[in-house]
């Protein structure tokens, strides 16, 4: 019987090196596996499908799986996962000190539907009591001008988002003429050490930390995207997927946390991944759904709410029925 022959596409991470090297296989299937730029993928998966399966946007993701016909589900494999109190940028003049001083400021984003500035939103709603509407957005480029939304919007009652294609979210902030703006990407203005642009949270971790305390949240950032014409072929290709990513997923953690031997040229990453692994347990990057269960709820309900998604969807909208039910965890 011959192998399911697939294209694979993802940034190159050290937890699927071991499935895009070969030195973990996909069951029944002859894998093309793609390491690219993240934007890449992106650009000509979100736009073309120009492979079988792909890391996507999250965000983008959401979108287009709550459209009328959507051509892809997504499987329980989350490649970035990374906390966004970090991604709040403030001009010194402004006296913002605290996130609710954002309350009537201008504040800027990359996109409206940018996976990272839809979970700091959703904690600026959430967490901290502020409305979407008490805030002027806008929207550009972080260091370049001309970027656009890649999803149509359909924004809450109250809420208004003003492109400036002409200028950088970095000239704007670094001018003043932003209060604030919310970015995945560090503004090169504040790389360059602009003295008036720092971050709201100085000590982001701690507040980070403090969040997932509260609400037990961890930010998935991109999934795993599979086209649906795939699924319905080949139903079994799911589980055998899902079975492969987590096995190379299980590798890298292994070497995270090896102690006698220096796999990652940064001092203490085994200190730190055992750190993680007393907080948030020995599952502490998890695949699946049960285990991301709220995070994922609450990413659909703010995708919605924020006007990313036409609907709000469940997670079982989300992922193909053949990895449902039955209780599988990893």
């Amino acid at each position: 019987m011959s192998k399911l022959r697939l294209t694979i596409a993802t940034s190159d991470y050290d937890h699927t090196r071991d499935l895009s090297s070969g030195r973990v296989q996909v069951e029944g299937c002859d894998i093309n596996y793609l390491n690219l730029e993240i934007e890449e993928i992106f650009y000509r998966f979100v736009l073309n499908r120009e492979w079988d399966v792909s890391e996507m946007s999250l965000a983008k993701f959401v979108a287009q799986v709550a459209g009328d016909r959507p051509d892809v589900l997504g499987l329980p494999i989350f490649p970035s996962r990374v906390f966004r109190l970090s991604n709040i940028y403030t001009h010194r003049s402004k006296g913002i000190k605290d996130p609710r001083d954002l309350k009537g400021k201008k504040v800027g984003t990359p996109e409206w539907a940018q996976t990272a500035s839809v979970y700091t939103r959703g904690v600026l709603v959430d967490d901290v009591g502020l409305k979407l509407s008490d805030i002027d957005w806008y929207q550009a480029g972080v260091n370049q001008p001309g970027r656009i939304e890649k999803v149509k919007l359909n924004l809450p009652l109250g809420v208004k988002v003003t492109p400036v294609p002409e200028k950088s979210l970095s000239q704007m902030i670094a001018s003043g003429e932003l209060d604030a703006i919310l970015s995945a990407h560090p503004p090169e203005c504040f790389e360059n050490g602009h003295p008036d642009v720092v971050r709201l949270y100085e000590d982001y971790q701690a507040a980070e930390e403090a969040y997932y305390e509260r609400t037990k949240i961890f930010p998935i950032m991109h999934i795993i995207a599979i086209r649906r014409e795939i699924l319905d072929a080949n139903p079994w290709v799911a589980q055998n997927l899902l079975t492969a990513f987590t096995k190379a997923r299980d590798n890298s953690v292994f070497r995270a946390l090896e102690m006698t031997a220096s796999r990652f040229p940064v001092p203490w990453i085994a200190d730190t991944a055992e750190k993680w692994k007393k907080k948030f347990g020995s599952d502490f990057f998890p695949y699946g759904i049960e285990s991301n269960r709220r995070t994922l709820e609450a990413f659909t309900r703010w995708c919605y709410e924020q006007g990313v998604a036409s609907r709000h969807l469940k997670v079982e909208d989300i992922f193909p029925k053949q990895i449902q039910g039955g209780g599988y965890k990893i």
